[in-house]
């Protein structure tokens, strides 16, 4: 009998090992079936670009990923990957050189898209992967994440809405995050995170090391919806209110009401479409045009400002509220968000850099409207910096007119140089108070 039962075991363990190894065996068939489904529109991008970190203009080499979704050459990538970049090359899966166009690039969502020169590539059809549904994507799943060099790194789906405050290029205010386990490496950033049908469900755009390979990719119902509008307009256009919002959850708890819904407003801009409807940091976001708002945690934040940004501009729309304990209506009207990310300009004749007001710059400098421009850099031992500018001050007006934007900034600079103006007066913000600077004869330069 114990030698019926010793044989009895082993056996067992045999058909455990076996049905072990079959099931590997499998597994293993599908990684490899998914990697070459996608391995061949897989791109290695080498963007050319223009920096200014000493005050004046150098250029740079970088790399990243990007995978071809269309038979068209368009392709996506990170925002992060092609910014500033004046020049992109694309190396294919057959080793082929391609030049490539940014069609669009959004800096709120990190996703960007590029198209190859098609003329160069000649007549044979192009690869290009399949988007899946990033909806679908379950904790625990399996997932690839494929990047520079073709390489290929294997995890599973640790959370499907992770969600980030903006910190470093981490922003993310429209953006819940896939995080993985699946290493992404450097240079993997704009390489497809697919599923084992070989289908793309993310785009790779973070890996953070020394904790576990921790990495993070857009979820690619998000980046497909973003690529649809930059193909088209070549930029994303957003309304805009001017709140920061914040989750329920410790105003309910502090209450002690367990029924509180809605999401609480933190901060409203000064002059801003919410500022003149009369919102007030405080009260509690109820429904915008009777479409409920609950944000009970910052997770939850997300959402909530893409039913905002996608809200009709310039016409009236109706926000329920909750201030002292009562519901109230408020008709607001949505603008066009008013910062524009736009690269960075050399006032060579000045010896400086500047660039346009973003959100951050706005809120942290506490300005008092939108206008001007970011000094961004000085070049040492120039005019700019003999006047006394420092990189930091907002430039308000030039020579008395007023900087609206980058754009309008770039007129009254070339104006100034064509003119061969020998005083130059800037009105500038230094911390929110004023300062004054003066460019003098003989030190302006061409």
């Amino acid at each position: 009998m114990k030698n019926f039962s010793q044989k009895f075991s082993l056996i067992s363990v045999i058909l455990i090992l076996s049905s072990a190894s079959f099931v590997f065996a499998d597994l293993q068939q599908e990684i490899l079936a998914a990697r070459n489904k996608v391995m061949p529109a897989l791109v290695h991008i080498e963007p050319v670009r223009k920096i200014f970190s000493t005050g004046e203009s150098r250029h740079a080499l970088v790399t990243g990923s990007g995978f071809i979704f269309s038979p068209e050459g368009y392709i996506l990538t990170n925002h992060h990957v092609v910014e500033n970049a004046e020049k992109v090359t694309c190396t294919l899966s057959n080793k082929k050189k391609l030049p490539a166009e940014i069609i669009g690039s959004d800096p709120y969502t990190d996703v960007a898209v590029i198209r190859l020169d098609m003329q160069e590539w000649g007549e044979a059809p192009l690869p290009f992967v399949n988007l899946g549904n990033s909806d679908s994507l379950e904790v625990g799943q399996f997932v690839l994440a494929l990047g520079l060099s073709r390489s290929v790194s294997m995890g599973v789906v640790s959370s499907i809405d992770r969600y980030f405050e903006d910190q470093g290029q981490m922003i993310s205010p429209y953006n819940l995050w896939i995080q993985t386990d699946a290493a992404i490496n450097p240079g993997n950033s704009g390489g497809p995170l697919i599923n084992l049908e070989g289908k793309v469900v993310g785009i790779n755009a973070r890996g953070v090391f020394m904790a576990e390979n921790l990495g993070f990719a857009i979820p690619i119902n998000l980046a497909r919806e973003v690529s649809q509008k930059l193909m088209a307009n070549k930029k994303i256009s957003r309304s805009w209110i001017g709140i920061e919002l914040q989750s329920i959850k410790d105003l309910r708890d502090y209450l002690q009401n367990p029924d509180l819904t809605g999401a609480l407003v933190s901060n409203v801009d000064a002059k801003s479409p919410a500022d003149k409807a009369g919102l007030k940091a405080g009260d509690v976001l109820l429904s915008v045009n009777n479409f409920d708002i609950n944000a009970e945690f910052e997770e939850d934040l997300p959402a909530i400002r893409k039913v905002i940004s996608d809200l009709p501009a310039f016409q009236k729309v109706q926000l329920t509220i909750l201030r002292d304990g009562k519901k109230q209506n408020l008709q607001i009207t949505p603008a066009l968000e008013p910062f524009e990310e736009q690269p960075e300009f050399e006032c060579e004749g000045w010896g400086l850099v500047v660039k346009s007001i973003n959100q951050s710059v706005y809120r942290i400098q506490n300005l008092p409207d939108y206008n001007g421009v970011l000094v961004a850099a000085v070049k040492s031992g120039n005019p700019a910096e003999k006047a006394g500018l420092r990189a930091g001050d907002v430039i308000r007006s030039v020579n008395q007119e007023q900087i609206k934007n980058l754009d309008s900034f770039k007129e009254i600079y070339q104006k100034l140089i064509d003119a061969d103006s020998k005083t130059i007066f800037f009105e500038a913000l230094r911390q929110g108070a004023p300062y004054f600077a003066v460019i003098g004869p003989g030190e302006n330069r061409d």
